[in-house]
């Protein structure tokens, strides 16, 4: 819990870690374990979290839970960005075209029917989300978090007078999306490479603001929430997709001998519950929330996956140009974390975990 308030000042800068893990972890990242073993020990470690979180009971719970929401508080906007970029974001853009699907999507997409594609099923979303959020065309709309771009070049193409403000801490990011702005002659998007710790964007600014999967890598949601209204104009609204648990908030250990996830994949991160960011209402409003259950991201990331090991090649090649010679480990823990996202997602039929979506209003 006291690593809300500390990892920023006690943890070294993040750096890929070339050595497999000892033991039967060690085995799973060299690639000696079948899959079903790995996703066994998966299901294992989502039942282990919930029992450890439930441990003291429910008012037990929920004393933590409260405790967790003061330290969010009294957190920066965010921490580890840095990290966040070197396991993510800053990976050479080749390997996410081999993996994900052709919208480039790095997060939840839409299975209503649990028949569709991956390109059928990023489409679904992001139609939910230009809905949700009740996007317009001729619009000035920020997205906050805009990955690869999926979002982003969406809202260009389908509200051709509308104008896209995107922000990334990534550069590589950036560049990709220029990229694919002028090969699809696409002139009503900004990108913008900034920490959102230090982002300063012009007052009143914004009708809509957008952000998927982003907030997730936010701790002081309060100050968050506070700048961003500061954007808006004064009927704006604030769109979030965010991945959480149906009622418990947790951050990513990076020390321990479960901190797996934290260390390679998540530093600084944070599972919010869905009820996380209604603690934190003071400049914004809730007007409307929603909640898919697990089994959308779990098709996701299957899918993932199945791309990835069927790519390998092209996969491979982008891994080595980040890793070097330890391309290979890498290679598995990419699959184990795709693995682990399906499982996770996936537990108990999708009830556990999933995604919210959440709109607020100026107060």
């Amino acid at each position: 819990m006291n690593s809300l308030v500390s990892e920023s000042s006690t943890l070294p800068a993040y750096a890929p870690d070339r050595r497999p893990a000892a033991g039967l972890l060690g085995l799973a990242e060299r690639g000696w374990l079948p899959d079903a073993a790995i996703r066994y020990g998966i299901r294992g470690l989502c039942a282990q979290r919930l029992r450890e979180e439930r441990a003291d009971g429910l008012g037990g719970q929920h004393d933590l839970y409260r405790a967790r929401i003061e330290l969010l508080r009294q957190s920066p906007i965010a921490i580890h960005t840095d990290a966040a970029n070197g396991q993510h974001y800053e990976l050479p853009p080749e390997f996410f075209v081999q993996c994900l699907g052709p919208r480039m999507k790095y997060s939840c997409c839409y299975y209503p029917t649990g028949e569709e594609t991956l390109a059928q099923a990023e489409e679904a979303m992001l139609e939910l989300y230009g809905r949700r959020a009740q996007l317009k065309d001729g619009q000035c709309i920020l997205e906050l978090g805009c990955g690869w771009g999926s979002l982003t070049l969406w809202m260009a193409q389908r509200y051709p007078s509308a104008q896209i403000v995107a922000v990334s801490n990534s550069q590589p990011q950036r560049e990709h999306i220029e990229r694919r702005c002028r090969e699809l002659g696409l002139s009503n998007v900004m990108v913008i490479t900034a920490d959102v710790n230090r982002l300063n964007l012009e007052p009143m600014r914004f009708d809509r603001c957008v952000s998927i999967e982003m907030f997730e890598h936010m701790r002081n949601y309060e100050h968050l929430l506070r700048r961003i209204a500061g954007w808006l104009q004064p009927d704006g609204k604030l769109f979030v997709h965010i991945f959480c648990h149906r009622e418990l908030m947790y951050p990513f250990e990076t020390r321990g001998e479960d901190d797996w996830m934290g260390r390679h994949f998540f530093t600084g991160g944070l599972m919010p519950a869905a009820d996380t960011l209604l603690w934190f209402q003071n400049d914004l409003r809730i007007d409307k929330r929603w909640v898919l259950d697990g089994t959308h991201y779990q098709r996701t990331a299957n899918h993932w996956l199945a791309n990835q090991d069927a790519r390998r090649g092209a996969s491979d090649d982008a891994l080595e140009a980040a890793y070097g010679d330890a391309y290979r480990l890498w290679r598995q823990r990419w699959r184990m974390f795709w693995m682990a996202c399906a499982e996770l997602f996936g537990y108990d039929d999708g009830q556990q975990w999933g995604v919210a979506h959440y709109l607020f209003c100026k107060r």
